[in-house]
């Protein structure tokens, strides 16, 4: 198994403290975390896209490549990439770039996305954002594969012998379909033989577990081999301790937060008790030995080959983060890759050594 760490980029009071950081503390967190990623040796760190409070993660390609600066093995992930909302040809350069300035490290996961401010900022509704979606990506996935592209769509203007650019460094970059509990995502990565990132966030694991059957159904039905399916799966929380009782006691504060957030929007309590949680959702809360048992049952449900951990509004600090981060990948990774075989990432392509800026050339002297 692999194991990308993910955030949102939640900027809300801390839990524990009541401090909000400044956006410009948080974005610093965010790139120090991704290379402490990288140093601890997980496998990509991904980044959401978000456009309303309290998530600073609007334009997560400017992230990721702050990230791709500071990193050189670990893969970037977007979580999603909401091309329900985006232009598919600003989109590519923008991602294309973002590959190129990675060495060959982008991995994409993308969605239709929500919130409320879809609507105001981008006039996107529920009635259109799936055909936008689907539509959006036929566009998208045909601009990484071809020098030139004629088409013609509803969202946007058409495309004809439109060549765009830059080339990405990777021949194409592999595309993930996020999905909650929705079919129309499904039925797309299937159709195009795609793999599958399930939500696995808000319920338990049961609506997910059918999803990803009827992903596994549909992508046979469309004549792909059913041993290529590949299955990601998020996370609702996670807290590692060297005990139960320690993990369960530090989460309480952030599970409490979260249902005073699930009140004040009025949406419903699927785990009413932090016992609930612990033991019913996917949130990953609990010993070394707990966490790894709870994601071989999780396995046997979805079948997942990669898990993201979600560091968002953790109330711990960045020592304690560091702690858990380091405890994850010493006692609890090593069991899981052991037992949950997975499918490899793509190395970094090397750099154009050739093609290297001359800086150990002396400066031209104007005569």
């Amino acid at each position: 198994m692999r194991f990308l760490v993910m955030t949102l980029i939640s900027n809300g009071p801390d839990p524990v403290t009541g401090r909000t950081p400044t956006p410009n503390a948080r974005f610093h967190r965010v790139v120090d975390t991704a290379v402490l990623a990288e140093e601890l040796g997980y496998d990509g760190y991904a980044v959401g896209e978000r456009h309303e409070r309290p998530f600073l993660s609007s334009a997560p390609p400017v992230v990721l490549s702050a990230i791709a600066a500071r990193t050189s093995r670990i893969r970037l992930w977007t979580a999603v990439t909401t091309l329900s909302l985006l232009d598919p040809v600003r989109a590519y350069e923008d991602y294309a770039t973002l590959d190129q300035l990675s060495d060959g490290r982008l991995e994409l996961i993308i969605g239709k996305g929500n919130g409320a401010a879809q609507a105001q900022l981008f006039h996107v509704t529920t009635d259109d954002q799936w055909d936008r979606n689907a539509e959006g990506y036929e566009l998208f996935r045909r601009l990484w594969r071809e020098e030139r592209t004629t088409w013609e769509g509803r969202f946007r203007p058409s495309l004809t012998d439109a060549e765009t650019w830059p080339p990405p460094r990777q021949q194409p970059v592999r595309v993930w379909h996020g999905s909650a509990t929705s079919t129309e995502s499904v039925e797309l990565a299937a159709r195009y033989g795609d793999p599958l990132f399930s939500a696995n966030v808000t319920n338990p694991v049961e609506p997910y577990a059918e999803l990803v059957a009827h992903y596994r159904e549909r992508w046979a039905a469309h004549g792909h081999d059913p041993a290529d399916a590949v299955v990601g799966a998020g996370t609702a929380g996670f807290l590692v301790a060297r005990t139960s009782q320690q993990a369960v006691e530090e989460f309480r504060p952030l599970f409490e937060h979260r249902q005073q957030l699930i009140a004040r929007f009025g949406l419903p309590a699927v785990f009413p008790t932090l016992e609930d949680f612990v033991e019913r959702s996917s949130a990953l809360i609990g010993s070394p030995q707990q966490i790894v048992e709870k994601v071989q049952r999780y396995h046997e449900a979805l079948g997942h080959e990669v898990t993201h951990l979600n560091v968002d509004g953790d109330g711990l600090g960045p020592r304690r983060q560091r702690e858990q981060l380091e405890l994850f990948q010493s006692d609890v990774a090593p069991a899981l890759r052991a037992a949950i075989p997975s499918r490899p990432f793509a190395a970094p392509v090397p750099p154009d050594a050739d093609d290297a800026w001359p800086l150990d050339e002396p400066a031209a002297v104007a005569s």
